[in-house]
């Protein structure tokens, strides 16, 4: 039950009850230590609830998935209970089309933050940038909140309105911006720069991914395709299935893309290349900057530790984990962190990020004044980050025709 001045509300203690209960060994001595635990829970659940000064919110069920919640969301911001309406929600998001404002969010030193705007979405025409902070929601502070509590508070109906308040950079500013349905195209603006240098911007990898691209690159072939500009600037990620498929249209088959590694060996799995390539020896230069986030960060450093691609830009984001959904009997779920992304060099992503191999800085400002001139259709803003791809391209090419 909501109260006036309170955020969010939830039960955050109870995954402190239980935190040390699912991996006990099974000796005597410890079952017996899991046994007072779990009692110690029950008591306390009984407590909660013949006791509570309000009537409303002591229901069984409630309390255990607030429990359950707090358990989970104890561990990271990533792992969380999906109660069974939400569960379904979830499952429709990397389909290519979902109501929202078009933001991926994360948890930064506990505060809210934009990974990254989807392109063309309301959260981008609106101005938001990889990096600002979301402190209200609605009015309603946003420290403590989980990030599955603000996805609920950030969607709803098509047309609708939510008002947010963004720090940047120690200032705030007040956003107004209008739900939409959100429709994922992930691969935009393909064409020919210069003197046979291509470029493609992948905006997220979801499941038409690595066939459009494929479809890109062939258009782009035939019009004299010698050398390419992947953009992967304030790519939040998406799904990791295909970026290593889209990775195969340049790494040799077999190569591993990535490996999520967690404590459970079981769970330790290279993501290997399928196919064989179609462009194998296409000169490559990838952009990335501090929006460039999960599988898209993955798949930039495969391509720069197996020698296919130089990185240009800034450092990546550095969110880098593999959560698994594990289905409860009631329709319900339980998205657990089971492993982190681990580069072809076995470097870790998550928390770390992923260091171009060609810094060229670029302020919050030149990035939204490129991005804005795009929704606008604008002659477009200077790109350094871009100029010194191009450069790169330039010399390989020149090298190779010598």
């Amino acid at each position: 039950m909501n109260r006036p001045g309170r955020a969010f509300p939830r039960i955050k203690k109870w995954g402190l009850f239980l935190a040390c209960l699912v991996f006990a060994p099974s000796t005597a001595t410890l079952a017996d230590d899991q046994s007072s635990e779990l009692g110690r829970f029950t008591r306390a659940l009984e407590i909660i609830r013949s006791n509570y000064a309000d009537e409303e919110g002591v229901d069984y069920r409630d309390l255990i998935d607030h429990a359950i919640d707090g358990m989970l969301s104890s561990r990271d911001a990533d792992s969380a209970y999906l109660p069974p309406p939400e569960f379904v929600e979830r499952r429709d998001d990397h389909a290519g089309q979902f109501g929202g404002l078009g933001i991926v969010i994360s948890i930064r030193n506990e505060h809210l933050v934009v990974a990254a705007p989807l392109d063309g979405t309301p959260g981008h025409r609106a101005g938001l940038m990889s990096g600002d902070r979301i402190v209200e929601i609605d009015g309603r502070p946003t420290q403590g909140t989980s990030l599955q509590e603000a996805v609920r508070a950030m969607r709803g109906e098509p047309g609708t309105k939510v008002r947010l308040k963004i720090m940047r950079r120690d200032e705030l500013k007040d956003v107004e911006i209008t739900r939409e349905v959100v429709v994922v195209e992930s691969v935009r603006d393909a064409g020919i720069l210069e003197s046979g240098i291509g470029y493609v911007r992948i905006t997220q990898f979801n499941a038409p991914t690595p066939a459009d691209l494929e479809k890109a690159l062939s258009e782009l072939k035939g019009e004299g395709l010698e050398a390419l500009v992947l953009d992967l600037r304030s790519n939040p990620g998406g799904l990791l299935v295909p970026a290593v498929d889209a990775a195969g249209l340049f790494l040799a088959k077999g190569k591993n893309v990535v490996t999520s590694k967690g404590r459970d060996p079981r769970r330790t799995r290279p993501h290997q290349v399928t196919r064989d390539p179609a462009y194998p020896n296409l000169p490559l230069v990838v952009l990335v900057n501090d929006g460039t986030a999960g599988a898209t960060e993955a798949f930039a450093a495969a391509l720069r530790d197996h020698g296919r691609a130089a990185l240009v830009g800034q450092k990546t984001f550095g969110r880098g984990s593999t959560q698994s959904i594990f289905p409860l009997e009631d329709g319900g779920a339980i998205r657990l962190t089971t492993g982190y992304f681990y580069t072809p060099a076995g470097e870790r992503i998550h928390e770390v990020g992923i260091e171009p191999d060609v810094r060229v800085e670029m302020s919050p400002e030149q990035w939204r004044d490129i991005q804005l001139a795009r929704v606008h259709r604008e002659v477009p803003s200077p790109d350094p980050q871009l100029e010194r791809a191009v450069d790169l391209l330039k010399t390989i090419l020149e090298q190779e025709g010598e």
